[in-house]
């Protein structure tokens, strides 16, 4: 079965406008914000804005639609208040998530700030804290949103004090939560940034190999298929576009080669919406020809 290959999707001015961006720039599946990224606060879409998005969505033949969480959430902080605003910001666009029947919001798993400072022993006692509030944190989302919209934790590129950096963490994170809702967003910038080679099928196999052991495969949600300005392990988050960056197409053959052969979702996030439109075609032509 063929992967479904799309991107981030602007919906500005109403979210079902988000159809039609999609549809120009050929993306079969989306990514949108329910809400503003930069800002706490939460607007739950109106009655008549849900009923519009679920009649475009029906219109576009029920394509996959992911939301993207706040970049300000982080649950794993050492700050009350911080962790009180992540807790009502990302249970505020899991409900909008929900309303407008959207597989799940994937969110970024967190910082422990905290440890940075500290000796290398209390460095590890710290993450594991944080792992634990995040763990309470996604616990406490998913009670308040019911049903079956997913929470997808995405793999990060180990920047700073960033959790989920490595398999072990995020699948210590997930099997706490105990929910079959919790999945995994696996975000190929990320995890080369990160120390995960992808360059090639065989570096992939081993990769995703580890990835299946620690994690599972079946909790593996989609892909957010990005290239890396950045070399291996350089712990830094810089996305670029498919074929320019340090992973390269012969890493982007096999993403996808494994993507087709999983049944997985692709979701460009790519630097910016213009040049989007030909990562799709590229990864549509290497999905097409194999």
């Amino acid at each position: 079965m063929k992967p479904i290959i799309g991107a981030h999707i602007s919906a500005s001015g109403g979210l079902y406008k988000a159809f039609e961006n999609a549809k120009n720039i050929g993306a079969d599946a989306m990514q949108i914000f329910g809400s503003s990224p930069q800002q706490w606060s939460v607007r739950l879409p109106k009655e008549e804005d849900v009923k519009k998005f679920k009649q475009g969505h029906k219109e576009s033949g029920h394509i996959p639609v992911f939301l993207h969480a706040s970049y300000l959430a982080n649950l794993a902080s050492v700050s009350e208040i911080t962790r009180a605003n992540a807790l009502q910001s990302l249970t505020g666009h899991l409900k909008i998530a929900d309303l407008i029947s959207a597989q799940g919001l994937i969110f970024h798993i967190g910082s422990a700030s905290a440890a940075k400072a500290l000796a290398t022993e209390a460095q590890v006692s710290a993450k594991e804290d944080a792992m634990n509030l995040v763990v309470e944190g996604c616990q406490k989302i998913l009670k308040s949103v019911p049903g079956k919209t997913q929470l997808i934790l995405e793999n990060s590129s180990a920047a700073g004090a960033k959790l989920g950096a490595t398999a072990s963490e995020v699948g210590q994170i997930l099997k706490k939560i105990k929910s079959e809702r919790a999945k995994v967003c696996f975000d190929t910038a990320h995890a080369f940034a990160s120390g995960y080679d992808l360059r090639n099928a065989h570096a992939l196999k081993t990769t995703l190999a580890d990835f299946d052991i620690i994690i599972g495969l079946k909790y593996l949600k989609l892909i957010h298929a990005n290239d890396s300005k950045v070399e291996l392990n350089a712990k830094r988050d810089r996305h670029e576009h498919i074929g320019l960056g340090k992973i390269g197409l012969s890493g982007f053959e096999a993403i996808v080669d494994f993507a087709k052969k999983n049944n997985i979702d692709l979701i460009l996030e790519t630097p910016d919406l213009e040049s989007r439109q030909k990562d799709i075609e590229i990864l549509k032509k290497i999905r097409d020809q194999k």
